[in-house]
């Protein structure tokens, strides 16, 4: 008997899903998408924060190895013009604590490109080497019930008699994966089969992205990636800036700021912001490029949690990935790999029941395994967004209060200590859970503090000041 999969959404989550699927044995897998999908690197309406900055964390980056065996997903995004950003020596970052140095020592690495230019290479990447098929269809509900899910409803254009109608046509699975995005409507879609009772939290810091692309200038070509980050201890509106290595010769400069503190979309002001910031690097940098694009605002950026792991009845046949299950402010770029972690939970169980994609219990256990590999990305967010003025959704607990002074020594002790600083990488870039701050090496270094005196200016080499000096028009 063949084996159906139906995977909701053609975006990264539900590409990679497709490929676990695929890797695990089923022997159909359609990929659901209500938009036309570009047949290059290229803005589509369906991801509302395309146009801003995207990060692939080093655990992200692991996952996404895992999942695509023999695809090298690394090669093909550096390939197709993605940099490679070590978190040890390849950035300038302003924290609350003051700018991080940079080390000699090897340490982990992110890649960084545009969302469009990821998703069409991790598509094309997955389509070449698993038999995964694209329909562009609405979906408008599941069929089953709450025992089990038998599939979903598409909307379809109607018959020969009225092409104007729109009806709904059923399409059957072993097994169906909502990865659809911020936009998923899981929720009432299960509430349907009588599965209701599913908590939500939103944690809305109200802020707003504004981005824009450059050209990069001539000999600019190697300077770092540089952010100045937002301090969420100093009970104003976060404000934040970054000007990052992208594809094409460019660089994706994206300024972010919360309820009251909020990015213009002006050019004059755009820039004016940047230099507003507690150190205008970014600006100075910027003030000498050629801008490419105007700016591009978004307001999609709340965190979203849905506790589907928590229903005390959930029907086989049936599991959420990626943002259908938890989107998160994107400053922390951590979505992309949350969503990776999601869908290597699905390959890991479908091989633990030999690829049975309708095995009880099989969907719970997905669900809950990916919930757990969400809750850390979560946390880091929430624990932060809850600290700004205006947040809408929750406040600071006294856990939150806790871990914020502690990451906040990390922090401090990271800006002139290796030990702390690997342990600062290894956290915010996934690569292990929290509890890696708690190592006795990390605590021992956090309690001793920086050995170094704290740096005043950002730690560039030489060269990178002759460049920052040539492209400043400011003044500053």
């Amino acid at each position: 008997m063949s084996r159906r999969a139906v995977v909701i959404g053609a975006g990264l989550a539900g590409m990679l899903a497709a490929a676990a699927l695929s890797d695990a044995g089923a022997d159909e897998v359609i990929v659901l998408d209500r938009d036309d999908l570009p047949d290059g690197p290229e803005h589509r309406r369906g991801l509302p924060q395309g146009h801003h900055a995207h990060l692939l964390m080093p655990g992200g980056l692991d996952a996404m190895e895992e999942l695509l065996p023999g695809v090298d997903p690394r090669g093909r995004l550096l390939a197709a013009g993605a940099h490679e950003v070590s978190l040890s020596s390849g950035m300038l970052a302003l924290t609350s604590e003051g700018w991080l140095r940079r080390w000699r020592r090897a340490g982990p690495v992110m890649l960084t490109c545009t969302r469009p230019l990821l998703d069409w290479v991790i598509r094309t990447a997955v389509l070449e080497h698993a038999p995964v098929e694209i329909r562009k269809a609405a979906v408008t509900g599941l069929t089953g019930s709450a025992g089990r899910v038998h599939g979903v409803r598409v909307a379809a254009p109607g018959g020969r008699e009225d092409r104007h109608a729109i009806r709904d046509e059923e399409l059957d699975a072993d097994l169906v994966v909502d990865a659809s995005g911020r936009g998923t409507r899981v929720v009432t879609w299960l509430d349907g089969l009588g599965v209701s009772g599913i908590r939500e939290r939103t944690v809305d810091s109200g802020l707003v992205n504004a981005t824009r692309l450059y050209r990069v200038p001539e000999g600019a070509e190697r300077f770092p990636l540089t952010i100045v980050q937002a301090n969420p201890f100093v009970s104003r509106p976060a404000r934040s800036a970054m000007v990052m290595p992208i594809e094409g010769g460019r660089w994706l400069v994206s300024c972010g700021g919360s309820r009251g503190g909020e990015p213009p979309a002006d050019p004059d002001g755009f820039l004016r912001y940047m230099l507003d910031l507690p150190d205008p690097i970014v600006g100075r940098l910027v003030s000498g490029a050629e801008p490419l694009t105007d700016i591009h605002l978004s307001r999609s950026t709340s965190n979203v949690r849905r506790y589907l792991e928590r229903a005390p009845r959930w029907p086989d046949g049936f599991v959420a990935l990626g943002d259908a299950l938890a989107t998160f402010n994107p400053a922390y770029g951590h979505g992309m790999s949350v969503a990776a972690f999601g869908a290597r939970v699905l390959g890991r169980e479908l091989n633990g029941v030999a690829g049975d994609l309708g095995a009880p219990g099989l969907a719970r256990r997905v669900q809950r395994g990916a919930a757990r590999v969400t809750e850390a990305a979560w946390s880091m967010a929430v624990s932060q967004d809850v600290l700004y003025p205006g947040v809408r959704g929750g406040t600071p607990t006294a856990a939150d209060r806790v871990v914020s002074a502690y990451t906040r020594r990390v922090t401090r002790a990271a800006t002139g200590s290796y030990p702390a600083a690997s342990a600062l990488w290894d956290v915010t870039g996934l690569r292990t859970s929290p509890a890696r701050m708690l190592h006795p090496a990390t605590v021992l270094a956090t309690v001793a503090g920086s050995p170094l005196p704290p740096s005043t200016r950002p730690p560039m080499t030489p060269g990178e000041h002759k460049v920052l000096e040539q492209l400043d028009r400011t003044g500053f």
